[in-house]
């Protein structure tokens, strides 16, 4: 009874340090935007203030004696030195995406001696961001991503000057931001920032390293750079939204971000310093599984780019989400495919339908399914119910026309899919699928189920 007693007094108190700590970051959040507010406003009364070593930016004309020691390692390349290092330190680069790319790239860059760094994410640390983004911690949960990235950044170097924007980054504020920035790193990972991003750094004349990571793999390259392409003269049309897939759905190891998020701090002091052959108008592909890195030669600058031609059809940033057709961010967007009678709530199934005859299937990836799944539940991918291979297996089950048909996944998405392909082959059944997947099993039904 006292250890109860105690475990739920540890509870309270933990919680409310986080609300603390939350309502803290929100008035420091505010000081921020005010502080934006002021700078854009400053920048467009005097944009001279914006170039390297202009008088509205305080210019570094000597190492200091901690300088020297704490850079010593690098002062001492022939191709970097003294003259690189003070490149470096009277730098500004802004980081778009703490998470596995940016946290590696956010940390050698402070390493390194970058004087000014500006770290943006919308989002606040999770339990599943640990194992790729080195930079947030267990006492930090539910911290904002870019104050986290803060500390920890300030522990390794506190002579870099840090700023925070914990925002979306949107077409109406990105302008007011990136100006303030040498050089702009996509660490974002998703297709609507990669185009905003894009635009904005060519219409304002910011090299921009762009860094990927899925999977086992990994990609890197510079745009708006010298007279190497725009990321639009490569992709002028954005793909369709259900070609697309993010790290939560498909996977990744942290290992590949961590590969990748490094280069991308690499590139940046190259593009910083004026040191070696900056990867612009190359792609440098990497493969994880065989660890082979592949250099390729892309396209050059199109001469009818929309946004980097001599004659730019867009000359102001746009709606990139409806552009793109998909959210700018990582969440849980579910998708609306089916009528209300044709799916079922976690709670319904639990309560009408779990002790009677029925097939459930879940339509996870054999790799998922292995994770966690429900009792009653058989695996049968979404790839197998779209090529109807599953119909042998089920043929004496499929026979009986009462047998309810059950279909899940993660969180609702793919089952929809497998509902509409499946409702066709049996139009008599009852078919019908999981609203909310398993997060919902998880949220709704039974908080010891395991959540990925």
């Amino acid at each position: 009874m006292i250890e109860s007693e105690a475990e739920s007094e540890r509870t309270k108190l933990k919680r409310e340090i986080s609300e603390l700590r939350a309502a803290l970051n929100r008035k420091e959040q505010c000081l921020r935007d005010l502080e934006t507010l002021i700078s854009a406003a400053r920048a467009e009364d005097h944009p001279e203030e914006n170039a390297i070593g202009a008088p509205g930016r305080a210019v570094h004309t000597k190492l200091t004696n901690d300088d020297i020691a704490r850079y010593s390692r690098q002062l001492i390349l022939p191709e970097f030195g003294v003259k690189g290092q003070l490149k470096l330190k009277n730098s500004s680069v802004l980081i778009v995406g703490l998470g596995g790319l940016g946290c590696p790239a956010a940390q050698y860059l402070a390493a390194a001696g970058c004087g000014r760094l500006g770290l943006i994410d919308y989002d606040e640390v999770e339990r599943s961001n640990f194992h790729r983004q080195i930079l947030h911690s267990e006492d930090r949960y539910g911290l904002s991503k870019a104050e986290s990235a803060r500390i920890a950044l300030l522990e390794l170097n506190p002579h870099c000057e840090i700023r925070c924007h914990s925002r979306l980054l949107y077409s109406q504020n990105a302008m007011h931001i990136i100006r303030n920035y040498d050089v702009v790193l996509d660490c974002s990972d998703n297709v609507p920032t990669r185009y905003l991003l894009n635009d904005a750094c060519v219409m304002l004349r910011k090299p921009l390293v762009s860094g990927s990571a899925l999977k086992m793999d990994g990609q890197l390259t510079v745009y708006s750079y010298g007279n190497g392409p725009c990321y639009r003269c490569i992709y002028p049309v954005p793909p369709p939204p259900e070609a697309v897939t993010n790290c939560g759905d498909g996977g990744v190891l942290g290992a590949i971000t961590g590969t990748i998020g490094a280069m991308q701090a690499l590139e940046a002091i190259k593009v910083i310093v004026g040191l070696g052959d900056v990867l612009a108008g190359r792609l440098l592909i990497f493969d994880g599984i065989t660890t082979v890195f592949r250099n390729i030669r892309i396209r050059n600058k199109r001469p009818n780019c929309h946004v980097c031609s001599t004659q730019p059809l867009i000359s102001e940033l746009i709606d990139y989400e409806m552009f793109c057709g998909m959210h700018a961010t990582d969440k849980d967007h579910p998708l609306q495919l089916l009528t209300s009678d044709e799916r079922l709530t976690v709670e319904d199934y639990r309560d009408e339908l779990q002790a009677k005859p029925h097939l459930l299937i879940d339509v996870r990836p054999p790799a998922e399914f292995e994770i966690c799944k429900l009792p009653e539940a058989v695996n049968v991918p979404l790839a197998e119910i779209l090529d109807d291979s599953y119909l042998e297996r089920f043929a004496k089950q499929l026979e009986d026309k009462d047998l309810s048909i059950v279909l899940l996944c993660r969180r609702g998405n793919d089952s929809q899919i497998a509902v509409q392909h499946v409702r066709n082959r049996f139009p008599m059944h009852s078919v019908r699928d999981l609203i909310g997947g398993l997060h919902a099993w998880t949220n709704n039904v039974d908080s010891n189920f395991p959540i990925y």
